[in-house]
Formats: C-alpha cells, structure tokens, sequence
C-alpha cells in the first residue's frame, strides 16, 4: 500500500535542541538534530495528543511541526 499523504508530524523541543525520536529501547525517548531521524506521526491528532501528554509531564514543552515527505513523485 502506497502513501498518499505526504505530510507527517513530529514533536520538535521549544527550546531549539531537536526533535524527539524513540530510543533504541523502545520505551524512551532520546532528543535528535534533524526532522529526519524523529517519530514521526501519521495522523495530526496522534502527535497533539502525545505532545500535550509530555507537557503535562513536565517533559516539553514541545510542539507539533508538520513534515512534508518526498515522495519522488
């Protein structure tokens, strides 16, 4: 099944330091530099969801950023 959506979401960190990804454990999550090497979110809510669970954690404050994917189309 093809992608049709080219766009995705990741959690980017207010202060600037990166975006969030899955550690290698599976359970953390680790801090990268690019959009690429980041969770990304397929669906807007998905990723509003998470980020305002993080903020109330007390582990953002992160945002929402959406991503556009080529798709070498």
């Amino acid at each position: 099944m093809e992608c049709t959506q080219p766009e995705r979401y990741a959690l980017r960190l207010l202060s600037g330091d990166g975006f969030l990804a899955i550690g290698p454990d599976g359970q953390s999550l680790i801090v990268v530099s690019e959009s690429a090497q980041a969770h990304l979110f397929h669906a807007h809510d998905a990723a509003v969801r998470a980020a305002r669970e993080l903020n109330a954690e007390g582990r953002g404050p992160v945002d929402v950023v959406k991503l556009e994917l080529d798709l070498g189309l």
